[in-house]
């Protein structure tokens, strides 16, 4: 069940141990959890009753966790040691795993799940930080390629593990075992984790940014939370005056920072990064194509199992193309001529664009499943997989050493708000068009989103195409990288 990529600890040596443990069981166990929940909405609607706005709490509320955490979770890791903060993390997680599992009601495995997300963010937010820290050149485009490798292969875990489990319905538990089967592996993994992982080195001395990270989580929480329940709320004005006050939110955060930062203290987020128009450009193309992926795994559970009638098996199955081929661009894209590396992020992203355009076509001509659906699913996944590694590479060559922890955290939380954004908004539409599950009204659902989709992926190319050719600031040199021993790696 454990991806292993043993060519990492050929490239690492001095942190052998910790750093594979990581990549291999960290992130694996937090990235599963994504995917695997999107194949069990149809069912812990049909068994728990759950709104359409429950639903998507029950996807979003683990994503939108975790976005907001990550950063924090980073700085957290410096300052208080990133060992103590993986096992915590994953001891968190282990727990509310067992606590979706057994949940009897629709709100408190919401609950649930937004614990389980803070888990998980504690698990994973090391890893980009180490990965700009401890590889330069050659070797990081490697290693950014087994990260991409370690995504894919842990979605498509998910989504077969997924539907099997689901479609078996184990002693009548239905959709409960894709949260329960967490508990034994976390269990162990606590116990390998006190055994292999490192003891902490010397820890930072810098104070966390408190006003900073509960600020940002209230902005936040305050821009997504209307989205999601505005719907089934008739879009009363309280959602609109969340709506706002998100905005004074995000305004007061950006004061925050800058404050701190003119106090000498550590700032959440190091603000200057988002003046770069190479950073800015790749965030939003990245916010913007995660959306479409998020979108797209909520509205094709809905589609084929409530429209068309399918298996979770079967959906697990027809995504699998999709994973796979998100994961063989990372190591195909460390082969590719440097002349041409800079152009794999847009034209990846074009391709996604056309893809899912290409999806909705076949909706509208009548062709929704099958050889078809597979094969498109399969050219978007390796669109956004390029995209993915490319704009990995860029941010990484862009930004310096020393704002590795910002660029992780920044990187990793754009990413987790765009998808809570996508299902938020396009799994708002698809479930007005088709509130029922009808066929008819679900393939007008489905068309009218996957249009959407496609033309949401084209304005996000063009943002990738300025990105690179917006001119980076050089990276620092190699020696003026802090010790890795001081810093959430």
């Amino acid at each position: 069940m454990v991806l292993r990529i043993p060519a990492v600890a050929a490239l690492v040596e001095g942190h052998r141990r910790e750093m594979v443990f990581y990549r291999r069981h960290g992130m694996f166990l937090g990235n599963v959890d994504i995917a695997i929940v999107n194949i069990a909405t149809p069912s812990i609607q049909l068994h728990l009753h759950a709104s359409g706005a429950e639903l998507e709490l029950i996807v979003s509320g683990y994503t939108l966790t975790y976005a907001v955490l990550l950063i924090t979770s980073a700085r957290l890791g410096g300052a208080r040691g990133y060992r103590r903060m993986f096992q915590l993390g994953l001891a968190i997680f282990t727990l509310a795993s067992l606590a979706c599992g057994l949940a009897p009601t629709p709100v408190l495995l919401v609950v649930a799940r937004v614990v389980q997300g803070a888990g998980a963010a504690l698990l994973t937010s090391q890893v980009l930080t180490g990965i700009q820290l401890n590889f330069q050149g050659p070797a990081r485009s490697r290693v950014l390629g087994l990260y991409t490798a370690v995504l894919s292969g842990s979605a498509v875990f998910g989504q077969v593990i997924g539907g099997v489990l689901i479609s078996a319905d184990l002693f009548g538990t239905a959709w409960r075992p894709i949260f329960l089967i967490n508990v034994p592996i976390g269990l162990c993994l606590i116990v390998v984790g006190r055994r292999f992982l490192p003891a902490d080195g010397q820890r930072g001395t810098q104070r966390m940014d408190l006003a900073g990270v509960a600020v940002l989580s209230a902005a936040l929480l305050l821009l997504v939370l209307p989205m999601v329940l505005g719907r089934d709320a008739g879009w009363p004005a309280w959602t609109w005056v969340c709506f706002a006050a998100s905005l004074l939110a995000f305004a007061w955060f950006v004061g925050i920072e800058r404050r701190v930062g003119r106090r000498g203290g550590q700032p959440l987020i190091t603000l200057s990064l988002l003046t770069r128009k190479p950073v800015v450009y790749a965030l939003i193309s990245q916010a913007t194509t995660r959306a479409t992926y998020f979108a797209l795994l909520f509205v094709l559970a809905q589609y084929l199992q409530a429209g068309l009638h399918k298996s979770a098996t079967y959906l697990g199955l027809v995504l699998v193309s999709w994973v796979a081929a998100f994961g063989v661009s990372g190591p195909l894209l460390d082969r590719m001529p440097a002349a041409i590396k800079h152009r794999v992020a847009p034209l990846g992203t074009l391709l996604l664009a056309l893809a899912l355009a290409g999806i909705g076509t076949g909706a509208w001509a009548g062709t929704t499943s099958g050889v078809l659906l597979t094969t498109l699913l399969g050219l978007g996944g390796l669109g956004y997989g390029a995209a993915f590694s490319s704009t990995l590479t860029h941010l990484t060559s862009t930004v310096e050493d020393k704002h590795a922890p910002d660029m992780s955290g920044l990187f990793n939380t754009t990413l987790q708000v765009g998808g809570v954004l996508g299902v938020a908004l396009f799994g708002t539409v698809y479930l007005d068009l088709a509130p029922n599950g009808g066929h008819a009204a679900a393939m007008h659902g489905f068309m009218v989103i996957t249009l959407m989709l496609g033309a949401v992926g084209f304005a996000a190319a063009f943002l990738s195409r300025l990105a690179v050719r917006s001119k980076p600031t050089a990276p620092s040199p190699v020696s003026s990288a802090p010790a890795p021993t001081k810093t959430a790696t």
